[in-house]
């Protein structure tokens, strides 16, 4: 019978498929002979051996006399225990050391029996390649909102649309499934649908992409988020606030455009950086855009962790970052018709931070826009419990002589919050985003078997934010927001928490809406979130 190192070779050998392993230009065959893991394996089970040889050798001292090792016609079938002839002889060898090494031949054996499990999986694994490379992981989040306008200024009922203003409201912010992975030649994907619109249901993040690719490494392409605004590009799973800035969102409307992205980060993931083209449409509840003006835009963001503290693991940290875009939303030679199905883009709208029924500002479609361009700064420190964050973001829109002036747009905000538990706020440094909090001790309540109870109270988060954006100039009366934002989160797990905003606020000069009256009024928001994501 051939050796154990042989006929695994060859069983080996007959399961697996020819692989191929990845590389950034060229593809080579694969060899399980040369997988450092299978020979890691064999070389402990070539120790294993000859360890229960000689241990079969004490035991039985005739053992191992005859034919050479593995050429018996009989091995592997040795006598039973202490009864083979010469063992009854050997009275030089006293029981006890017998016994003592019988008792360390058991752990050898089951320790054996382990590795060969080891390497039947390993092998099963390998078997596996080809179609089945192809992975998929389940995702989704559901965030169940509330929220109420306690008392508001009669201009801001019309800008909501009415003698009876803003109504309170139960809602599904976002409902969000989908499955993402990664598929055979170094390539990934990921398909998510929203379908808080109910029967309007839309997708999100769709696109297909490519990792470890010369000079831009990763590379997507499809449905995904525009690179300016670090609020944005944070998950609204981190996101402290339960909804972003006006100068955010007004500037970067829900973000995501088709579009061909690279996304690039340092060795020692100190840069990052990401730029791409995209289309200017938000297509995700239309399916498709339609028209022989592309409306192009270029964007990128260059982001820098300045500052890592390795001896608290990153509970200490400092990131600036500059993004910009130059977009063409009608064309150089277009008159922006604001109507069908090529209308212009060159809109910049928003809600007052909260769930309304109508943006609060608004500049509306604007005429005759040749083109325009955004720079964006933004920086963050960190100091364990403690986070400081801050944004600005100007718009520059030339528009085509004889239709109106130049206008320009800008806004910003800044925030600091605080763990009153004292865990942090995580830092991802591969993309320069915030990462998911870990509360040091989970929230849940329990009887105990005497009758009590024991809890964890989970991690609590205080926060306040300062918004500002200005969207008037000339003869666009976008309006002039402000507001003040303060907030509490209640950690319950990594995957859920709960989060609770009031918000005091201002809308100034807003001329769209209700044209020609110009609306100013205040206003008081509450809002409460409950959030799972997996």
């Amino acid at each position: 019978m051939p050796p154990i190192r042989t006929v695994l070779l060859l069983v080996a050998f007959a399961l697996l498929l020819p692989q191929v392993t990845r590389a950034q230009t060229h593809y080579q065959p694969y060899s399980i002979a040369d997988d450092p893991a299978f020979q890691s394996l064999l070389r402990r089970l070539d120790a294993q051996d000859a360890e229960i040889r000689r241990l079969r050798a004490v035991q039985h001292p005739a053992y191992g006399q005859g034919p050479a090792y593995g050429q018996s016609p009989a091995y592997g079938q040795p006598p039973a225990y202490g009864q083979h002839p010469a063992y009854l002889q050997n009275a030089a060898v006293p029981v006890g050391s017998r016994y003592a090494d019988f008792g360390a031949y058991i752990p050898q054996v089951e320790e054996n029996s382990a590795l060969i499990a080891d390497l039947e999986k390993a092998m099963k694994n390998k078997a596996s390649a080809g179609h089945k490379e192809a992975t998929m992981k389940v995702v989704g989040r559901v965030h169940a909102d509330a929220w109420g306008f306690p008392e508001n200024d009669s201009d801001i009922d019309l800008l909501e649309g009415g003698p009876g203003g803003p109504q309170s409201r139960l809602l599904f912010r976002r409902l969000r499934f989908g499955v993402r992975g990664d598929l055979p030649g170094n390539m990934q994907y990921r398909i998510e649908m929203e379908f808080a619109g109910g029967e309007d249901s839309e997708f999100r993040d769709a696109w297909i992409g490519w990792n470890d690719l010369p000079y831009v490494q990763t590379l997507l392409i499809g449905n995904q988020k525009r690179p300016y605004g670090l609020d944005h590009l944070n998950s609204s799973r981190y996101n402290v606030f339960l909804e972003r800035p006006f100068v955010i969102e007004g500037f970067n409307q829900d973000a995501r455009r088709l579009g061909v992205a690279s996304y690039n980060v340092s060795d020692n993931e100190r840069w990052t950086w990401r730029y791409g083209i995209y289309n200017q449409r938000l297509v995700q509840d239309e399916g498709d855009y339609l028209s022989d003006n592309w409306q192009p835009e270029l964007a990128g963001r260059l982001a820098n962790t300045f500052w890592w503290d390795e001896c608290s693991d990153g509970r200490g940290y400092g990131h600036w970052a500059i993004s910009g875009t130059a977009a063409f939303p009608g064309g150089p030679d277009s008159d922006n018709d604001p109507t069908g199905p090529d209308k212009s883009e060159a809109q910049f709208r928003t809600r007052p931070e909260a769930r309304s029924s109508t943006r609060w500002l608004d500049t509306g479609i604007i005429d005759g826009v040749n083109n325009y361009t955004l720079l964006g700064a933004e920086g963050v420190l960190n100091f364990g419990p403690l986070q400081i964050v801050g944004e600005y973001q100007h718009v520059w829109v030339n528009r085509v002589t004889g239709v109106g002036d130049d206008l320009g747009f800008y806004g910003g905000y800044i925030y600091a919050s605080y763990f009153l538990t004292g865990e942090h706020m995580p830092w991802n440094r591969k993309r320069g985003v915030l990462g998911r909090v870990k509360p040091f001790e989970n929230y849940f309540a329990v009887r105990t078997c005497d009758g009590a109870v024991e809890r964890g109270i989970g991690a609590w988060q205080i926060a306040a934010r300062y918004s500002y954006a200005d969207f008037h100039d000339a003869d666009v009366l976008g309006g002039v927001g402000e507001s003040f934002t303060f907030g509490l989160n209640w950690y319950w797990t990594p995957y859920a928490r709960m989060q609770f905003n009031y918000i005091h606020g201002e809308i100034e000069n807003n001329g769209v809406t209700q044209d020609p009256l110009v609306l100013s009024g205040n206003y008081d928001i509450l809002g409460a979130r409950f959030m799972v994501d997996f």
